[in-house]
């Protein structure tokens, strides 16, 4: 596993973002862990995250991205540290948009704010946990109507590996559903290997009893894929 990996799961549990114990999601599923980016609250926070971010996309996307697209409301905070730090420490010059919840009727007008969206941009979405695809789904005919651009992809925090509204992963739903590219800055995989049984700063977070409890969350809630 990546250095940058092993440093954003540990960056998680000390964020408070990643916990464990009994929890509910949106869908209604009862779930051993929990990953909430809402829980992210300094500047220091962000900046860490967004190189986080960035490296993520710069191993998925390597070639040309022209627009960040953070849907409302966890994503503008996570499209703009990401484009920072393209800037600041990878000399890569990606504009960001973001989209209103409600259409402004007075002013400039419409959903996006930021970056004007203009035809044969590259787009690519910036959210935080995709579980089913919800947002994405919400977000593509937004950007689709505001000119003729290109969604190449999405990147995500965490890929929870968990079903969609299928037998197969959401990220991989997604994938083929509108022929985009996915990535994740870990997997739970990646996280239940790299806490299980060990310490992050003297507490052990992740230990045998919860691990299998997750193990068997994931029997009756993994993707086939």
């Amino acid at each position: 596993m990546e250095t940058y990996k092993e440093q954003f799961i540990d960056f998680m549990v000390r964020s408070n973002v990643l916990t464990f114990g009994d929890f509910t999601t949106k869908s209604g599923r009862k779930t051993p862990f929990f990953i909430n980016t809402g829980n992210y609250s300094t500047g220091a926070q962000m900046a860490t995250l967004g190189h986080f971010y960035a490296e993520a996309l710069q191993h998925t996307f390597p070639e040309n991205v022209d627009v960040l697209f953070g849907p409302a409301y966890k994503g503008i905070p996570l499209a703009v540290a990401t484009a920072m730090t393209l800037a600041n420490s990878f000399n890569r010059q990606v504009a960001f948009c973001f989209n209103r919840k409600e259409v402004k009727d007075h002013g400039e007008g419409g959903r996006l704010i930021g970056h004007r969206l203009r035809d044969n941009d590259d787009v690519v979405i910036i959210e935080d946990v995709i579980t089913a695809g919800t947002s994405i789904r919400e977000s593509l005919p937004l950007l689709r109507a505001a000119a003729r651009i290109k969604v190449i992809g999405l990147i995500v925090s965490v890929d929870r590996m968990e079903r969609g509204t299928t037998s197969r992963s959401a990220l991989a739903q997604l994938r083929e559903e509108f022929g985009i590219r996915t990535g994740a800055i870990v997997t739970l995989s990646e996280i239940m290997e790299h806490l299980h049984n060990r310490p992050v700063d003297g507490k052990v977070v992740l230990d045998d009893a919860i691990y299998d409890t997750i193990v068997e969350y994931r029997r009756s809630y993994g993707a086939a894929i």
